[in-house]
């Protein structure tokens, strides 16, 4: 069976990590709960992706969860937080995807990825170098 939430890498407009956040919003207005560990929106005093995401797009979590539970497909949803926040360019698109597929090697996040990686019971994964990298792993998606 497959994970119930999208790998990272998995684009919707071109986007990283977009569709595996309405995947979270779904699961969670569906089942209630998310699995362990998982965030959903903002987390105080942690940046989550939800967060990076909706500030990329110039959103509200709160609004686009709402929209995404509305209906329609990815790519509607996408529109709507472009046509009600920020529409990015193809040039911020590719910034956005580079930062955001790279987060944990050799940034800021790096020790927090370290100490993650270790809880998944992943501590001697060198190969494990991003989050995304991580959160395959913990989902059983190869790399």
């Amino acid at each position: 069976m497959a994970f119930p939430i999208r790998s990272p890498r998995d684009m919707v407009g071109g986007i990283y990590v977009f569709g595996r956040i309405l995947d979270k919003i779904r699961l969670f207005a569906k089942e209630g709960k998310l699995p362990e560990g998982y965030h959903l929106g903002y987390t105080p005093g942690n940046r989550t992706f939800d967060e990076r995401v909706c500030k990329f797009l110039g959103v509200d979590f709160n609004e686009l969860t709402q929209r995404t539970l509305e209906g329609g497909t990815d790519e509607e949803i996408l529109e709507w937080c472009c046509q009600n926040g920020h529409r990015p360019t193809t040039e911020q698109i590719e910034i956005w995807n580079g930062f955001m597929s790279k987060r944990g090697w050799r940034d800021a996040a790096s020790k927090g990825l370290v100490e993650q990686r270790a809880e998944a019971g992943f501590p001697d994964r060198e190969d494990i170098v991003t989050f995304f990298d991580l959160m395959d792993a913990e989902e059983g998606r190869a790399q």
